[in-house]
């Protein structure tokens, strides 16, 4: 089981967080094809990390890292060390929007070439399918905390909206939620910041998306987002 008081430094990520309902994708792998690691293999004090996903040794942070010549997915140009959210029988999550929805977590980026997504809600199966996200959380290299938001499934044209600012190598706290046509957003324990979603969005199912995706891209192997999370949970109910 994970591990309940501070976050141990001495073990996986799997020792101190559970993830029993995430699959890792890393930035290695073929053209196309990152790389995905399944639940069973991170879960656990002895489960997987390597260089781009590991525990931090002064803090026990989980750390993820991508380089900007990294492997991406066929719809994306930009790397990722990235948790996706899967059900209970190792299958990928698919959520419909009804209900409540929520994905919490406390973050710090401590090096961003541009800006990296920490947390986002992705479209899953539905009518008509997408590939896109419903929203992304970007933390920018200036401090700034903003929510990109879809128009409709379709993408391409996702309207940025300003949500706090913090300092780099600063922890904080964000909660995104899902209920109906109603998106909404938590800073560090502020006031909710709700986003009305369009109805488009209705026919399509969910899954949350959690980790360090970063947003720029190069030939660069050294140059890359680095992100460190402190907690992480996802809520489904009435």
């Amino acid at each position: 089981m994970p591990n309940s008081g501070p976050l141990n430094p001495n073990v996986a990520p799997g020792g101190n967080f559970d993830l029993s309902l995430w699959e890792l994708q890393e930035p290695v792998g073929t053209a196309g094809s990152p790389t995905t690691i399944p639940p069973a293999m991170l879960e656990g004090p002895s489960g997987f990390h390597d260089t781009y996903f590991f525990t931090d040794p002064a803090d026990g942070a989980m750390t993820f890292w991508d380089p900007e010549s990294g492997v991406t997915t066929p719809n994306s140009k930009y790397p990722r060390s990235e948790l996706r959210e899967m059900d209970a029988k190792g299958n990928t999550a698919d959520w419909p929007i009804t209900g409540t929805n929520t994905l919490s977590a406390t973050v710090k980026a401590t090096v961003i070439p541009n800006h990296v997504c920490v947390g986002q809600i992705h479209l899953g199966t539905g009518t008509p399918s997408s590939t896109k996200p419903l929203c992304e959380l970007f933390y920018f290299a200036t401090g700034e905390i903003s929510m990109y938001i879809e128009q409709d499934p379709g993408g391409g044209n996702e309207v940025p909206h300003a949500a706090g600012n913090v300092p780099v190598g600063t922890k904080w706290s964000y909660v995104i939620g899902l209920s109906n046509d109603n998106l909404t957003l938590v800073i560090n324990g502020g006031a909710t910041q709700t986003f009305p979603i369009s109805t488009t969005f209705n026919q399509e199912n969910m899954y949350f998306k959690a980790g360090d995706y970063d947003q720029s891209t190069g030939s660069s192997t050294t140059v890359g987002a680095k992100v460190q999370f402190y907690a992480l949970k996802v809520f489904h109910g009435p």
